[in-house]
């Protein structure tokens, strides 16, 4: 099946790149068309009504592009809005949550961290996941201040890794070993969390599980991009687009608007 439409990606801001780019590696034929919502980031502190009404402004946004699915690459927004948003609009969409499963099932210690947004650790999906997982100790930990630091191209900055630490030392004392990152921002921490996690603590991301589940959605209903004409990267912003053109290593366009 052919289908030459773009798949439309969202997030709270430049974290679901970490998403866009697995997608990227493993369909680099398809076009894509990124939205990243700073002005509005982060969402992980907003209200369940809120992350609803801003997941339902970035898909209108994207349905406008004709984008043929939807990738909501932000953990807050999946468990918070996306069983509004398949209800209310027809498109596939795709989502994201903390890579729990994984995690829990090859744990040894029987003992796994997470960190994520509050948005995310509060909603009724992630109890959900969290719940058929009763032998397994969880110990959560809301990343206050992360993606704001992100947002703001702080990520090597003295107060990143000091905010790491604190939230990192009391999961390595209880004897974790895997840590899931339950929010798209954090997978650019990784470097900085590696440097405090012991080496025997395994991260976990949820990024290339997305990646392959947006192919398969694809060659079940949506359909391929023909490969004869270029695919194109398109990146929109309703901040200052200096950070994400970072993230990006200054590769593709950034269109600033204020959506």
């Amino acid at each position: 099946m052919v289908n030459n439409n773009p798949i439309g990606l969202f997030d709270s801001g430049i974290g679901g790149t970490s998403i866009w780019k697995e997608i990227h590696l493993l369909l680099p034929n398809e076009k894509t068309i990124y939205l990243a919502d700073s002005k509005n980031a982060p969402y992980g502190q907003k209200s369940k009504e809120e992350i609803i009404h801003l997941s339902c402004k970035n898909t209108e946004f994207l349905l406008e592009q004709n984008c043929k699915l939807i990738v909501v690459a932000c953990n807050t927004a999946t468990t918070n809005a996306i069983k509004e948003l398949r209800a209310k609009y027809k498109v596939p969409f795709i989502g994201i949550e903390p890579a729990i499963k994984p995690a829990a099932l090859h744990s040894k210690t029987q003992k796994i961290g997470i960190l994520a947004t509050k948005g995310t650790l509060n909603s009724e999906l992630f109890y959900k996941n969290v719940e058929q997982f009763q032998d397994i100790q969880i110990l959560e930990q809301i990343g206050y201040g992360l993606v704001e630091l992100i947002e703001n191209g702080q990520i090597n900055s003295a107060e990143m890794e000091e905010l790491l630490l604190k939230y990192l030392t009391p999961m390595i004392q209880s004897n974790i070993d895997y840590l899931v990152l339950g929010c798209s921002h954090y997978p650019y921490l990784i470097p900085q969390i590696k440097k405090i996690l012991p080496q025997n603590i395994t991260i976990i991301d949820s990024g290339e599980a997305v990646a392959k589940q947006t192919k398969k959605i694809l060659q079940e209903s949506v359909g391929f991009r023909e490969i004869s004409s270029p695919s194109k990267c398109l990146f929109y912003t309703n901040s200052n687009p200096n950070v994400l053109s970072e993230i990006l290593e200054n590769n593709y366009p950034i269109i600033v608007e204020d959506f």
